[in-house]
This record gives C-alpha cells, sequence and structure tokens, in this order.
C-alpha cells in the first residue's frame, strides 16, 4: 500500500519533490506483487496514472483507492493486516493522532477503516484502545516486540502524547492481546529532538530480519543517531523468545551527510536500516552516496533469495522518514504460519559479509528444512582450518559466524555442507590491520 504525495495539505513543491521516489518503488514493487495506490481524489488518480505511463510501468498489477489523506506515511496510519484464530485476514485499526498531535491528522486516522470497507475485510476498532504507529514497533515473527517508550507511552512533551496515562505494563497488556506478544524489548528513546517528529520510531536503526538476528548500526553510529549508552547496551544484549542474544548485522550510515536533489545540504546523515522487504525485492533507500553500494551489498547478503534495490529517498528524507515509512504491506489471503518456509524453493548459501574480513563475518544461509551443517574453511594450500558442526538447524533463515581470531591475512574458500552434502564453496579473504 502506498498513500500518494499529493499538494492539498503541503502544497505543490513537497508533491513534486517527492513524485519520483513512488515512481522508483512502484516499478520495483510491480514485478512481483499487487501494488495498491491512495489517490486522494479523481484528479489525482489520472495525474498519477500520467506519471505511470511517462515511466513505462504496467498497470496490470496496480489497483487504485481514492480516499483524501493529509500526508503520505501509511506505515504509521496504514492498516495493520493480521490473522485471527480461523487463518482469516483481518484490518487492525490502531490510533494515529499525528505523531502527538504535532500535525494534521483526522483523514489518514481514517484510511485502515475505509481500506477494510473497500476489501470487505473486518476491521477491528482500536481507536479508543491505544494510539500505535507502524514504525514504531518491530516483531520477529516468534513472539518479540521492539519498541522505544518515547514514541508510545512518554507523557510529554505534550505534542509527543500518544497515549495520556497509560503505563508500560498496560501497553504491554494490549499488545499481548492484539498483536500475540509474550516478550518485550524497550528502549527508552529520544523525545524533542527537532529532526525526528516521531520521537525516536525503531525502523529507523533496529529490524529484526527473523527470530535470531537483527539489524542495526555500530555503537558508534548509534550514538550519532541519538541513541542513548543505555539504549546502545540493550540493543547489544537482546535476546529473543528463548533467551538467545540476537546476531547482529551493522548496517552503515550514509558517508556523506545527505543532500537533495536541489542540493539543500541536510546537515546530517542518512540510516539504510528503514528497508521494505517485498515478495521477491528489497526496496533500499538510497542517498546518491558512497555507502549505498555497501549497504545494498550487506543488504543483498541477508536476503539471498531477493533482490535488493535501491530507492533515492533523498527528497523524503529532508521530511523525517525513508523507505519502509512510507509502505505498508498487505499478506495474502492463504497467509500461514509457515508461509516463510514455503517461500523458499531450495537451499541458499550467500557470500560472507564484510569480505575482507577483519575479525568476524557472517554467512546468509536458508534451508528448505531442518539439516545439519558443517562449516569448513580451507587455506590455499587446500588444507582444513577451521570447521564448525550445527546440528539439527531448523528451516528457514541463519547466519552462520567467521571468526577470524586464530586465521593468518590471506585468501580462502569456505565450503558449506548440508547433511553432509557438499553444497557451495565461496572464496574469502581475511585483512586484519
Amino acid at each position: 500500500w502506498l498513500q500518494w504525495p499529493h499538494q492539498y495539505e503541503y502544497g505543490m513543491a513537497y508533491r513534486n519533490e517527492l513524485d519520483t521516489t513512488w515512481i522508483e518503488m512502484t516499478k520495483a514493487l510491480v514485478s512481483s506483487e499487487n501494488v495498491h495506490i491512495i489517490a486522494y481524489n479523481n484528479a489525482e488518480k489520472n495525474r498519477i496514472l500520467s506519471l505511470l505511463a511517462a515511466a513505462n510501468i504496467v498497470l496490470s498489477q496496480i489497483d487504485f483507492y481514492e480516499f483524501p489523506t493529509n500526508d503520505v506515511w501509511v506505515r504509521d496510519n496504514g492498516p495493520i493486516f493480521v490473522k485471527d484464530s480461523s487463518g482469516q485476514i483481518n484490518i487492525e485499526d490502531w490510533g494515529f493522532n499525528g505523531w502527538g498531535g504535532k500535525f494534521n491528522f483526522s483523514k489518514c486516522n481514517i484510511i485502515p477503516k475505509s481500506i477494510g470497507s473497500a476489501l470487505g475485510v473486518k476491521v477491528e476498532d482500536l481507536n479508543a484502545v491505544m494510539v500505535n504507529e507502524g514504525g514504531a514497533v518491530e516483531m520477529d515473527g516468534k513472539g518479540v516486540l521492539m519498541a522505544c517508550k518515547s514514541a508510545i507511552i512518554s507523557q510529554s512533551p505534550a505534542n509527543s502524547i500518544r497515549n495520556l496515562g497509560m503505563t508500560q505494563s498496560q501497553a504491554e497488556a494490549i499488545f499481548a492481546q492484539y498483536l500475540g506478544v509474550s516478550k518485550f524489548i524497550w528502549l527508552d528513546g529520544n523525545v524533542g529532538d527537532p529532526n525526528d517528529v516521531t520521537d525516536f520510531h525503531i525502523d529507523g536503526f533496529a529490524k529484526f530480519v527473523n527470530a535470531d538476528t537483527l539489524v542495526t548500526m555500530t555503537p558508534n553510529d548509534l550514538a550519532y543517531w541519538g541513541v542513548s549508552s543505555l539504549d546502545i547496551s540493550i540493543l547489544n544484549n537482546a535476546s529473543n523468545a528463548n533467551y538467545q542474544k540476537y546476531t547482529k548485522v551493522y548496517l552503515p550510515l550514509t558517508k556523506n551527510n545527505v543532500i537533495t536533489t536541489n542540493g539543500k545540504n541536510l546537515g546530517y546523515k542518512g540510516s539504510y536500516v528503514n528497508y521494505y522487504i517485498a515478495n521477491q525485492v528489497i526496496l533500499v533507500p538510497n542517498y546518491h552516496d558512497p555507502h549505498d553500494a555497501l549497504a545494498n551489498g550487506i543488504i543483498q547478503s541477508i536476503y539471498p533469495g531477493k533482490t535488493v534495490m535501491g530507492i533515492d529517498c533523498r527528497n523524503l528524507y529532508q521530511y523525517g522518514g525513508m523507505v519502509h515509512c512510507v509502505t505498508q504491506q498487505q499478506p495474502a489471503s492463504d497467509i500461514s504460519a509457515d508461509i516463510e518456509h514455503k517461500e523458499i524453493k531450495k537451499n541458499r548459501v550467500g557470500q560472507n559479509f564484510p569480505n575482507p574480513i577483519e575479525q568476524t563475518s557472517n554467512i546468509p544461509l536458508e534451508l528448505v528444512k531442518e539439516a545439519n551443517i558443517d562449516f569448513i574453511i580451507y587455506n590455499n594450500l587446500g588444507i582444513n582450518v577451521f570447521q564448525r558442526n550445527y546440528p539439527q538447524l531448523s528451516a528457514g533463515s541463519h547466519l552462520l559466524t567467521i571468526d577470524a581470531t586464530g586465521l593468518e591475512n590471506g585468501i580462502y574458500s569456505y565450503v558449506i555442507k548440508i547433511d553432509k552434502e557438499n553444497y557451495r564453496g565461496k572464496k574469502l579473504i581475511i585483512l586484519k590491520k
């Protein structure tokens, strides 16, 4: 779901600065899934159709809904699609109050109800229960929710309050009831940052890949982002529902401060963590920056079965958001608990990252079914210099860690054996300072 930029709230210049990003996202998505576009009215629908035609985008996978909106942030105001106990898809319509009353929100707040009515999908009205923005919470799919208190239960300042008088325990009870959460990772977050109207949405700097892996930034970059030392420690020690620490994958910030297409220097760097996972592609925020390729490569290695596509979000970023902030997924109607396994057609082994290795590196692995894994590193003479066994590794996505502590600088190769069968060999480089 995309809420297309328009001129009715913030003017023509705003709309025109953002159109290109929406065109890029639509073009990237239509190859593998339906795209539902919310247009402000019929005139806007026709304007968008002209833009798509000019970009040679096939319309067979696109449909339109004419709903007035205040702005573009469908991640926060849009529907949250869930599965009920009988397996049917419902919409949860959480409250939205313009990030604590900072901006107009009345049109955006009714979007979930409008979509539910248009689709004939049951809508659970939670407006009186809790204000909850989609970008404020991250879940690992196995019962863990991660969020910043500042974006959900902070009681000050006045223009940041979502849930007046709500306690942490009350918020947890609501999330447990409506999102099936059993474990919480709470960060304090940050209120009052003039560059962040969301009061520290978690999707800007931390994202779950699965129930074992967490994508975030290095401690230094987190500190630059405004994350406190206490919150950095909480992230570093975060564990899943089985109390096993998440494997961390670190994405860089941009090398330079972000500059819009009009030449405006925003004075701060950009995050790549705010990416969107689609059926066959990953939309990654890009900034015309030297680190775009590095970030895209790391994300590609995490999701070897999908194709990373960089989306230019320089102009969008000046208004406080990135790709994940302006997209909202709708699962297929026949969703099941095993959908992530059904999508995996074959075992996949990715290239280790980072490469060259200074200290540690990770190898992405996707398994069709539970298997015994042997991980072997050979030097350039073909001598086995490292071996580790992972017995009964579950089906799904994993990251295998290489520790180069005991290995000399040089060129090596590694082999992954899946149930004793050699699956794939790749080169790796160890280059310690």
